[in-house]
């Protein structure tokens, strides 16, 4: 009997051996993949040695064994199963093909990274991948993608090649079976070994009894948090995020320190109430990088701007230099933007709880008696626009349908922004004061491109996004040229706003903390509101602030402050980046986990450089306690549908 169990162990070593073959060349090229993610963002991920890469890549192991076992597991199953035809050449062609079907699809998602991180400074997440549902106009996005970046595709496929190459130096050879009794039991024993180890592998940590590791686990060991994005696989960011939910209930204060520190209900008396119209101008990718009136105090060395319009009208306007995004996409900023509601782990949007009552800019203003539209160049739906829109309550959307002219269509995302801009103005100058406006913008988008006619015409700058920008600074010129003409424009607001940032060229603006700055300046006609204010401002102030502005006289909702009021919370800024929540206020920033605080800087330590929570402080336990307050109402309000002043928020 033992003599039969061995020999039929004999037998199947040479599958098991290929198998762990095979699942050890994932290994290799998630590495591989590894090195390349780094490479090619090594501009915005601090690293100082190949040792402390290589520590990384280290601890990024854990992660690799979760999204390998993963994506194998059917793979590996059918490998290890005692089906007597496991050795034959048929079958081993199936499992060929079944492991590069798998392999390949998972292991394309870390190139997509190559490129998108330095757009979303984060590996690429479920949310990410569910935002494309909302575009019409997939196949020629991926067209552009793989004429721009055509080295990245150029790379999977090499790198695909020498996987299936490897692959097939190790061969399992056709044997008899002596006793399929033996053959089973001895296998099954063998299952049972595996199984175990897989279960441990997929959790990612065999001595972790409470919970498998999940993205916030990659930060347990770096440096800097960025880091923590050399740790992870894309694979593995989209598997943990399947079908999860970050959105839970909290208790962490009571509701009287919440009270105090966030005054969730705003009610401001400080200006006459009127009824100007409203119009919101949000740049897409539009970060503060690129405009020089935002930057004149940074010290930047051979800075150069690429927003010429836009610095002249900054000085008749109200500008706040440290401004910041609320989220990393394009939807996240208008749902911050008009609704005050911010976007962190998880898209407020692409969360299960969107469609109820919502108070925003819109409500209130429509409860005002204005008329409020929305206006985006690219087909329509493009971005989840006009299904927020919808929950929002806009009167009126206007994209590409209505413009209805495909001669001014780039090709990829929507209509150039010059013209489109004067179909703003045009439709504007037709409604009945007063009115609210938001336009969203397309064109300083990649691929980065600008009409045919205007080659040349704006400097090419350093970086690809550069000479869009001047293009887009160019429309708002032309827009404001011909609204300068018009009735309404004397009797406006306007708000000029980015939904997030892009490509990034100054060292400055590499820094953790500066990666996702916008720009934020109101302007009136009349310069009612004007100068230069370097406290911390963010989009969810936009919408406190205009109704503080035009002297709304009734409660509302609100996260964030109004910018011109004296009273109320100190300025601040609540983020979400490499993990973790980022509050940003006074001499602080604090990190905090979702729980407790698990750094704090000195906020000009926008790197992050030297964590000082050894040496806490009043002010630092303060900031932790505002970072608790903050995310427990947020969570319970969203998730009990309290985002209105009303007490039923039925849907």
């Amino acid at each position: 009997m033992q003599t039969g169990l061995k020999s039929n162990l004999l037998i199947r070593l040479g599958e098991y051996k290929a198998l762990f073959f095979r699942i050890g060349l994932a290994y290799v090229f998630y590495f591989i993949a590894r090195v390349l993610f780094y490479l090619y963002n090594r501009g915005l991920i601090p690293v100082t040695s190949t040792s402390e890469f290589l520590k990384l890549a280290y601890y990024g192991v854990a992660f690799d064994t979760t999204a390998i076992l993963y994506v194998n597991m059917i793979f590996i199953l059918l490998s290890i199963l005692p089906l007597t035809i496991n050795s034959r050449k048929s079958y081993q062609k199936f499992l060929f093909y079944l492991y590069f079907a798998t392999n390949l699809f998972a292991y394309f998602t870390n190139f997509g990274d190559f490129i998108y991180y330095r757009y979303s400074f984060a590996r690429t997440t479920l949310a990410v991948l569910d935002s494309l549902k909302n575009e019409s106009n997939i196949k020629a996005l991926l067209a552009n993608f793989l004429i721009n970046y055509w080295h990245v595709f150029l790379l999977f496929i090499l790198l695909s090649i020498a996987w299936v190459y490897l692959y097939k130096k190790v061969k399992v050879q056709p044997v008899k079976i002596p006793s399929k009794i033996i053959y089973f039991s001895s296998s099954v024993v063998v299952f049972l070994i595996l199984a175990t180890a897989i279960i441990g592998g997929i959790r990612g940590d065999f001595a972790k009894s409470t919970r498998p590791i999940n993205l916030l686990d990659a930060n347990r060991h770096v440096v800097n948090n960025a880091q923590g994005d050399i740790v992870l696989n894309t694979p593995f960011a989209i598997i943990r995020t399947w079908n999860t939910n970050s959105f839970k209930k909290v208790n962490l204060v009571s509701e009287e320190v919440i009270q105090e520190v966030i005054e969730p209900i705003k009610f401001y008396k400080n200006n006459t109430p009127t009824k100007p119209n409203i119009v919101i101008i949000i740049l897409e990718s539009y970060g503060r990088e690129y405009i020089e009136s935002f930057n004149k105090d940074r010290n930047i060395p051979n800075y150069k701007g690429y927003s010429p319009f836009i610095d002249s009208l900054a000085t008749h306007s109200l500008i706040f230099t440290e401004g910041y995004a609320n989220g990393y996409k394009s939807i996240h900023g208008t749902s911050s933007v008009l609704a005050g509601i911010p976007s962190f782990k998880d898209a407020f949007t692409s969360s299960p709880y969107p469609k109820q009552k919502i108070e925003s800019l819109v409500s209130t203003l429509k409860g005002e008696g204005y008329d409020t539209s929305f206006f985006h160049g690219a087909p329509n739906g493009s971005m989840g626009f006009l299904g927020f829109g919808n929950i929002l309550g806009f009167d009126h959307y206007y994209g590409k349908t209505e413009f209805n002219d495909d001669s001014e269509f780039d090709g990829v995302w929507g209509i150039w922004d010059e013209p489109f801009f004067q179909y703003f103005n045009r439709t504007l100058t037709e409604k009945k004061q007063p009115f609210m406006a938001t336009l969203f913008s397309v064109s300083s988008h990649e691929p980065y491109m600008v009409p045919e006619k205007y080659k040349g015409k704006f400097p090419k700058g350093d970086v690809n996004i550069h000479k869009t920008i001047g293009y887009t600074d160019y429309a708002l010129k032309k827009f404001f040229a011909s609204a300068k003409k018009e009735a309404w424009y004397n009797n406006t607001i306007f708000v000029l706003v980015a939904d997030h940032g892009n490509t990034i060229f100054y060292d400055e603006y590499k820094k953790e903390l500066n990666r996702n700055t916008v720009p934020i300046l109101f302007f009136t006609p009349s310069e009612k509101f004007k100068g230069v204010n370097s406290d911390y401002a963010q989009q969810i102030d936009i919408y406190p602030t205009l109704l503080d502005m035009i002297g709304y006289d009734k409660p509302f909702r609100s996260w964030g402050r109004s910018l011109i009021a004296k009273e109320g919370p100190s300025p601040f800024v609540m983020n979400y980046s490499s993990n973790h929540y980022q509050l940003m206020s006074g001499n602080y920033i604090c990190i905090f986990d979702g729980e407790k605080a698990v750094g704090f800087y000195a906020k000009d330590d926008k790197a992050m450089n030297n964590n000082l929570i050894g040496n806490r402080n009043a002010e630092m336990d303060a900031l932790e306690i505002r970072a608790k307050a903050f995310i427990q109402l947020y969570m319970n309000n969203i998730i009990d549908k309290k985002l209105t002043t009303e007490k039923s928020t039925n849907e």
